[in-house]
C-alpha cells in the first residue's frame, strides 16, 4: 500500500505540536524570594522602610562626601587597579560565558563534513593475477541534533546560570566597594598618623624648651637634678612615640600601594596639613538604601540559582528526547557528488532514560534542596549582618560626636592648666612633677581628640559602605544635621 503524504504531514504536525506543548512546562519549583527578618525601623534611626534587594544602584563616587581631592584621585585609581576587583571582574566574565553556553544548549546543533581522498587498492582477477586499482572518493554531509527541553532541564540550567552571572556582577560591585572603603579607611588612618606626627613633633619642641629652662634653673641652683631628669625622660619618651608613628604611617602607605596594585617601593603619599571633616549625615536614612548593598543582592541571586538547580535535578527523572538528522553524499567523481543517487539520509527521535540508579537522583535532589535552604539562611544572615552594621555605625557616629565635644573641652582645659602650672613652677611655687603631670595630660587629651576625629572619618566610611555606597537618592530631600558637631 502506498503511503499517504497528507496523513504523514498531519502526524508530523501533531508530533511537533505535542513537543511544543511539553516544552512549555518545566519541572521543579518556580523561584519566590524568601522573606528576610527585617524590622520596620532601625533602633538607632527612625522612618526606615523594609529592605528588598534589587539591582545595585550605589553612588559611584561616594567618597566625594569627604571633599578630599587626593582621596578622589586614589579612589578612581583603585577602581581599575585593585587585584581583588580584577579577580572579581574575571569571575563575572566567566559566569557570563557559562550563561551564554547554557543558552546555546536550547538550540539545535548543526554540523557539516567534507572530504576527498585518492587511494590505491589491490584487486583480484579470474586468473588470480592481482591488479592495481587507483580511485578517488569524495564525500559531503550535514547533520543536526536537537535536545528537546520537554521537562525544562535546559531552561532551569539557563535560569541558574543567569542568576549566577547576576550574583557575580553583584560580587564584583561588592569587591569594588570593599576596595574603595579599605582605601578610604587606610587613607584617613594615614592622615591621622600625619596629624599625630605633627602633634608629637610640636610637643617635642615644647619639651625641649622646658628642658632648657629646667637646666638653666638647675645651674642657677633653683631646681633639683631630679627636675632635669624628669624633663629629659618626658622628652625622650615623646621622641620614641614619634618614631613609632613613622612606622605606622609607612605601613599604611604600603597597604594603600597594594590596594592600588603597585609595589610599595613605587608609591609615596606626601603629607598634607589638616584632617578632613566627617560628612553631613541625614537624620533619617531610609532602609531602601540597603537595597543597594551588593552582598545582599548577590545572596538573593545565589538563592535563585540554587532554586533553579532543584528543577535540573528533578528533570533527571524524566527521559531525554533528542531529534537527530543526517545526510551524506559519496562519489568517486566530484561532478556527481551531489546527485540524488549518491545520497543517504536519516531522521528520527531517540529517548534516553535511566531505569535503576539505586537512589542517585533522589540524592541529587536532596542535595539541591539542602543547598537552597543553606542559601536562604545565608541570605537572611547577610541581611541581619547588614542591619547590624548600619546600627553599629549610626550609634558610633552619634556617640563619637558627643565624645568629640567633651574631649574638645578637655583639651582646652589641659592647655590652660599647663600654662598656669608651668608659670607657677617658674615662680617656684610648685614642683616640677606638677608640670610633667600637666604636660602629659595635655598631650593625652590632644591625642584622644585626634583619635576621635580619625574615628569619625573611618566610621563614616564604614557607614557609607554598610549602606551600599552612599546615602544619596530618596534621602536627599530629607532634613539633615551634621552629627560630627554633636547632633541628637
Amino acid at each position: 500500500m502506498m503511503p499517504n503524504p497528507k496523513r504523514n504531514t498531519v502526524t508530523l504536525s501533531v508530533f511537533v505540536a505535542l513537543v511544543g506543548c511539553l516544552s512549555a512546562c518545566a519541572v521543579g519549583p518556580d523561584y519566590q524570594r524568601p522573606r528576610a527578618p527585617l524590622s520596620a525601623s532601625f533602633k538607632e534611626a527612625r522612618d526606615w522602610k523594609q529592605s528588598e534587594p534589587q539591582a545595585v544602584n550605589a553612588d559611584p563616587s561616594w567618597w566625594q562626601h569627604f571633599d578630599d581631592p587626593v582621596l578622589d584621585r586614589l579612589e578612581r585609581e583603585v577602581t581599575v587597579s585593585s587585584q581583588n576587583v580584577l579577580a572579581a571582574e574575571a569571575a563575572y566574565r566567566l559566569a557570563v560565558a557559562e550563561a551564554d553556553g547554557a543558552n546555546a544548549a536550547l538550540f539545535p546543533t548543526l554540523g557539516v563534513t567534507a572530504g576527498a581522498s585518492r587511494a590505491k587498492q589491490l584487486g583480484g582477477t579470474a586468473n588470480l593475477r592481482s591488479t592495481t586499482l587507483i580511485g578517488n572518493d569524495f564525500t559531503a554531509g550535514a547533520s543536526a541534533s536537537w535536545a528537546l527541553d520537554i521537562w525544562g532541564k535546559l531552561r532551569r540550567s539557563l535560569e541558574a546560570a543567569q542568576a549566577g552571572a547576576d550574583a557575580e556582577a553583584d560580587l564584583l560591585a561588592a569587591a569594588r566597594l570593599t576596595s574603595q572603603a579599605a582605601l578610604a579607611s587606610d587613607y584617613f588612618s594615614l592622615r591621622g598618623a600625619d596629624e599625630l606626627q605633627r602633634l608629637l613633633d610640636s610637643t617635642v619642641t615644647a619639651y625641649e624648651k622646658s628642658l632648657l629652662i629646667t637646666r638653666n634653673q638647675y645651674r642657677a641652683g633653683t631646681a633639683a637634678k631630679s627636675d632635669v631628669d624628669q624633663a629629659e625622660t618626658q622628652l625622650e619618651s615623646t621622641r620614641a612615640q614619634a618614631i613609632a608613628v613613622r612606622v605606622t604611617r609607612a605601613q599604611l602607605e604600603h597597604a594603600i600601594a597594594v590596594l592600588l596594585g603597585k609595589p610599595p617601593a613605587e608609591f609615596a603619599l606626601a603629607p598634607v596639613d589638616g584632617l578632613a571633616e566627617a560628612p553631613e549625615i541625614p537624620i533619617s536614612l531610609p532602609s531602601s538604601l540597603l537595597e543597594r548593598r551588593p552582598d545582599i543582592a548577590a545572596a538573593e541571586r545565589q538563592m535563585a540559582a540554587a532554586n533553579a538547580q532543584i528543577g535540573v535535578a528533578i528533570a533527571a527523572f524524566f527521559p531525554d528526547l533528542t531529534l537527530s538528522a543526517a545526510t551524506s553524499n559519496s562519489s568517486s567523481s566530484f561532478r556527481h557528488l551531489l546527485s540524488a543517487s549518491n545520497n543517504v539520509w536519516s531522521f528520527g527521535p531517540s529517548l534516553a532514560e535511566t531505569v535503576i540508579d539505586w537512589g542517585a537522583r533522589d540524592a541529587v535532589v536532596a542535595q539541591t534542596r539542602a543547598t537552597f535552604d543553606s542559601n536562604v539562611a545565608s541570605y537572611r544572615l547577610t541581611v541581619l549582618t547588614a542591619l547590624q552594621q548600619v546600627e553599629d555605625d549610626l550609634i558610633a557616629i552619634r556617640q563619637l560626636a558627643r565624645e568629640a565635644t567633651v574631649e574638645g573641652r578637655a583639651v582646652r582645659s589641659a592647655v590652660e592648666a599647663t600654662k598656669l602650672i608651668f608659670n607657677q613652677y617658674r615662680a617656684g611655687t610648685v614642683a616640677y612633677t606638677s608640670v610633667v603631670t600637666a604636660q602629659a595630660a595635655e598631650l593625652t587629651a590632644k591625642q584622644s581628640a585626634l583619635t576621635i576625629h580619625q574615628s569619625q572619618l573611618t566610621t563614616a566610611v564604614a557607614l557609607l559602605q554598610a549602606l551600599g555606597g552612599g546615602w544619596q537618592g530618596d534621602a536627599g530631600s530629607q532634613a539633615s544635621t551634621d552629627l560630627s558637631s554633636g547632633g541628637p
